[in-house]
């Protein structure tokens, strides 16, 4: 369900990294279609085609950020897989350290409010590295204590890689065509979910969250469904 447009903040100044991903370019055009969001800043480590009046692009060095312009959200969409990054500690650098530099920037820059994208599973004490590394991040950014802090944990995420310029994920794809087969005998919360679906979620709940809340890929996919309904209403 969408926040209605007049309990918006108004001239909202968003940041988001990692606007180039699966996640990321949903973000980028909802937030730059918003039209209560004045500014948008992207943290990127190369130049990307955008163009937009609102759009104020930053290439970066997620290792030693600068100081960031003003900013009242943050929307964290690093992110990398084991095999692209080459070891466990290039991941780490990346989902981890990355994410939460860009977040220890964004509130020294006023963010009151912070949007992750995550992962099912994510456990700070899981035994899988991948799922111990989403979780460690969540109580990193815990930690910070945003006046808002709302992650999504998405179940496998579907999107065409391949025109982003990703590199290809044979795993992945496999997985999808098995999930497409399976899905709708799963439940909805382990059925594969689109990269849009969760970027909307976020960009429709961040502006007035409060608190910690963690959107479970049922939420997101519940969350869908009644924007879903919704437009429907309007429409008849």
């Amino acid at each position: 369900m969408r926040v209605q447009s007049d309990n918006l903040p108004s001239s909202r100044r968003v940041l988001i990294a990692g606007a180039s991903g699966l996640v990321g370019q949903h973000l980028l055009q909802a937030l730059l279609a918003d039209a209560s969001v004045t500014e948008v800043l992207t943290l990127g480590r190369r130049p990307q085609p955008w163009q937009h009046v609102k759009l104020q692009p930053l290439i970066v060095d997620f290792a030693h950020l600068p100081a960031l312009p003003p900013v009242d959200e943050a929307y964290l969409a690093l992110g990398t897989t084991l095999k692209q990054a080459g070891s466990k500690a290039a991941f780490h650098a990346v989902d981890y350290a990355a994410n939460l530099a860009v977040a220890q920037a964004a509130l020294a820059a006023g963010a009151q409010r912070i949007a992750l994208v995550s992962a099912a599973g994510a456990d700070a004490r899981s035994h899988f590295f991948y799922n111990r590394t989403k979780g460690e991040l969540e109580l990193a950014l815990r930690q910070l204590n945003p006046a808002g802090l709302l992650v999504a944990r998405p179940a496998l995420l579907l999107g065409d890689r391949a025109a982003l310029g990703q590199p290809h994920r044979p795993l992945e794809r496999g997985s999808q065509r098995l999930m497409g087969i399976l899905g709708p005998l799963l439940p909805v919360g382990w059925r594969p979910i689109a990269a849009e679906t969760v970027a909307r979620a976020l960009t429709d709940l961040l502006p007035t969250q409060q608190g910690v809340r963690v959107l479970s890929s049922a939420e997101l996919q519940r969350h869908h469904r009644l924007n879903a309904m919704e437009q429907t209403d309007v429409r008849s």
